[in-house]
């Protein structure tokens, strides 16, 4: 699914005026309608609504939700936040179909009481949607500061009122939503980690805008949806063997750290891998023997952590380090060597990131082709610091172009940096998964997917989706507390069914 600019939104709701044809009052009707559906299923006989409108486009939206409630038999109180500038026309005609079916709307001019909301009601937000340019201020600020101090249910309209779709609000006035009811395709700033305390539940609704217009329009961002991962997916031939799914060679752990070896490797064979080589330190060989015979060994010199780079590279057809390594000297000499002499594509993780952010001539040597998968606080460590999220995506796709690798930045809606400039944000996971463990599971995964021929986005699209949809069919037999990143390993069987034919 594509994922639009403001500006390629009202293209699209243009295009589709002009071509169904339909009015745009009736589009706006129709988009209404989605949205008032969405509030009668979700909410009792006894709830009741107070939509708060602005006097542009996203107001008319909310003027005929109140209409269509009133319609349905439910308590409506509607607020118009009052302007200097005057209505826009779609505003204006929902102001006179409401009108004509009620006579209950207030004007909240700058300096007025702000009315009283029942105990219970839902707070409907259609004061400003995508169209805002500039942050909240003045009684439109100090309205909604009020609204987020209030115990009830808020449910924006296509964004939280004054959240910007495409760059960030970091500091300035939002709407706290409970939920959003976004239209056609989700926004850039609805799937950012920094905006989550303002966005809620994310609920997508389809308002019939014309598909020729999507098909035909390119987009930096998609999101990373299952009819997208099983395009890029790969069934096997039944007439395979082990030597068509590459052998993959994987650095980890160090004394005390060889859960973190243990858990990559495990998910690296569940991932299909054929062969996995194991360099471990002379401690952990015991451990990965005894609890994975499937994975051979090859033991460092050194008892507790990694030194050395065993000799024979040209057997592998990927390489992937870091979960458990640490980042002492030894080490990361054995990572510079590792860069410099093997010729496949890496996954870099955990203390490999840590590595190359305090040494960053290493970046250098990294073989195109790659994956890197830093959190947001190893990516600062590896890009500078930054702003906001839109900065760190601007970054990833600039570092994924350089490198010639693809970025990973890893959060509840995982993006994916393509080196072709393209974006993508993954649709599963959940917040169970946030527990040591997670991230070397799919450090693990992303190997064995390159080990078995895939190129780098097509890894990292289809592992991401893996990853977390493992995570959402283990937390049906656990809880979000409960969820171990061993219950990912046991459920990536069950996720990769999801992508059979």
């Amino acid at each position: 699914m594509k994922i639009f600019s403001a500006e390629q939104m009202r293209a699209w709701d243009a295009y589709t005026i002009r071509h169904e044809p339909v009015l745009s009052i009736d589009l706006m009707e129709r988009a209404a309608g989605r949205c008032a559906d969405w509030l009668l299923a979700h909410f009792g006989q006894e709830t009741g609504f107070m939509v708060f409108c602005g006097m542009g486009n996203n107001g008319g939206d909310g003027l005929a939700i109140a209409r269509m409630l009133l319609a349905a038999g439910r308590r409506a109180g509607v607020v118009i936040l009052e302007s200097r500038r005057q209505g826009s026309p779609d505003f204006l005609e929902n102001l006179k179909r409401l009108q004509a079916a009620s006579g209950a709307i207030f004007l909240l001019a700058a300096g007025d009481a702000i009315p009283d909301v029942p105990a219970g009601a839902v707070v409907v937000d259609a004061l400003f949607g995508t169209g805002l340019n500039t942050p909240l201020s003045g009684h439109a600020a100090r309205l909604v500061e009020h609204l987020n101090g209030l115990p009830n249910t808020r449910v924006a309209i296509d964004l939280p009122s004054g959240l910007f779709a495409d760059r960030s609000a970091v500091g300035n006035p939002v709407l706290l939503a409970t939920h959003t009811l976004t239209f056609a395709a989700p926004k850039l700033g609805l799937l950012l980690q920094e905006n989550a305390p303002f966005t809620g539940e994310v609920h997508i609704l389809d308002i019939g805008l014309s598909p020729a217009f999507e098909s035909a329009t390119e987009t930096r961002f998609q999101l990373a949806t299952a009819t997208l991962v099983k395009s890029r997916f790969r069934p096997r031939n039944r007439f395979a063997h082990k030597g068509n799914f590459g052998h993959a060679y994987l650095a980890a752990g160090s004394l005390g750290k060889m859960g973190a070896a243990l858990m990559a490797a495990t998910a690296c064979l569940r991932g299909g891998a054929g062969l996995l080589s194991c360099h471990v330190p002379r401690c952990g060989v015991g451990i990965l023997q005894t609890a994975l015979p499937e994975a051979m060994a090859l033991p460092d010199p050194d008892e507790t952590r990694l030194t050395t780079l065993p000799g024979e590279t040209s057997r592998y057809n990927c390489a992937g380090i870091g979960p458990g390594i640490g980042t002492s000297t030894q080490t990361a000499a054995m990572l510079r060597s590792c860069l410099a002499k093997f010729q496949v594509p890496f996954v870099l993780d955990a203390d490999a990131l840590n590595l190359l952010a305090k040494d960053e001539s290493l970046m250098s040597l990294l073989p195109a082709g790659s994956i890197l998968t830093p959190h947001p606080k190893e990516f600062d460590r590896l890009f500078g610091a930054h702003d906001s999220d839109f900065d760190r995506i601007e970054t990833a796709l600039a570092a994924a172009e350089r490198l010639q690798s693809v970025v990973l930045l890893k959060g509840h809606h995982t993006f994916i940096a393509s080196p072709t400039g393209s974006g993508y944000f993954n649709t599963t996971g959940n917040a169970g998964m946030a527990k040591g463990g997670s991230g070397d599971v799919l450090t693990g995964l992303l190997t064995a997917l390159l080990a078995q021929g895939y190129g780098a986005e097509d890894a990292a699209l289809v592992g991401v989706w893996l990853h977390g949809k493992a995570g959402d069919l283990a937390v049906e037999r656990q809880s979000y507390e409960s969820l171990l990143p061993g219950d990912l390993v046991a459920r990536l069987g069950a996720a990769f069914r999801q992508l059979y034919p």
